[in-house]
């Protein structure tokens, strides 16, 4: 058996066992499992373009608030499964309409558009829902618990690690690490960088629209403020960070330990939370740039030098 095929039963019995412990604890429990595997699934999303293209995206929570706010339109008319495929297409289309327009922008430029835009998005929706249908929020009634929305989570977040794998093996995953290092070089070696580009910025944007659709149900009740929060941008992008967003692994190992300490922190200093969170950003950029990960291969590759030197 080569390492492909002990990796992928490696990973299935790590996705049943995973599967199974909503069975085996409390709604507390399963809650945090549930905000867990919904961050694993955004920066896992959010590395696939932003990873090798090094364009960093606040526009995470745009797409996420688009599918939870497509679920609480479309629930009561449409069966759930539909909804969450209208909820995908609809993020896809975004995501083709802003790539195409926007994916030319670079750095800065590209970082205060991503933001503008999920600005952009929130002030649409609330001034649609004040102006045209007389509220500000609505409800979301689906017979559809915890477990369930976990479960799905899971499969999501399996499919998008898997996506990222494929990736890393193919063709395009080499395309995209010249385009990462240097676009003129690689536009120079014949790489469709604006159609790479648009293919990745649309399957990520995808992913976390049918995310933040998933999640709808949890909160019966969803706003503006509470779906299109840009703390879910920020987030995602320090989860990113700190794994790794050019490690398959990475966005998975920064989101767990950092979801339970902002859950923690959220509980014990809820007024200094947004600080800490800022202070949390700065170090992780300045400390591990290129992530945890990376930071463990160059000391174990610095340890080996070492080793062979005496």
């Amino acid at each position: 058996m080569n390492r492909t095929i002990i990796g992928f039963i490696l990973i299935s019995l790590a996705l049943t066992a995973l599967a199974f412990i909503p069975t085996q604890i409390g709604a507390y429990g399963v809650g945090l499992l549930l905000g867990m595997t919904g961050y694993v699934v955004l920066a896992s999303a959010w590395a696939l373009f932003s990873g090798p293209t090094r364009y960093i995206s606040l526009a995470t929570v745009a797409f996420f608030g688009i599918g939870a706010y497509t679920v609480a339109v479309l629930s009561e008319t449409l069966p759930y499964p539909l909804v969450l495929a209208v909820a995908g297409l609809i993020g896809l289309a975004v995501a083709l309409v802003v790539g195409l327009a926007t994916l030319r922008l670079a750095g800065i430029y590209f970082v205060i558009f991503s933001f503008g835009l999920a600005e952009l998005v929130r002030q649409l929706v609330t001034w649609y829902e004040v102006n045209v249908t007389g509220t500000l929020g609505r409800y979301i009634f689906l017979p559809i618990t915890a477990e369930h929305i976990y479960w799905q989570l899971l499969g999501l977040a399996a499919i998008t690690l898997l996506i990222g794998w494929l990736i890393s093996r193919s063709r395009i995953g080499l395309a995209l690490k010249v385009i990462g290092d240097d676009e003129t070089v690689a536009a120079h070696t014949g790489i469709d960088i604006s159609r790479l580009k648009l293919v990745l910025f649309a399957i990520s944007a995808t992913i976390i629209t049918l995310a933040g659709a998933i999640q709808a149900p949890r909160w019966t009740y969803i706003e503006p403020a509470i779906v299109f929060n840009p703390t879910i941008s920020f987030l995602t992008v320090i989860m990113a960070l700190l794994g790794g967003a050019n490690r398959l692994w990475g966005p998975m190992l920064g989101a767990i330990p950092l979801f339970l300490l902002f859950e923690w922190l959220s509980a014990n200093f809820p007024n200094h939370y947004s600080i800490i969170l800022g202070l949390m950003f700065i170090a992780i950029v300045f400390i591990v740039p290129r992530g945890i990960l990376a930071l463990a291969e160059d000391l174990l590759k610095r340890t080996r030098r070492k080793e062979v030197a005496q």
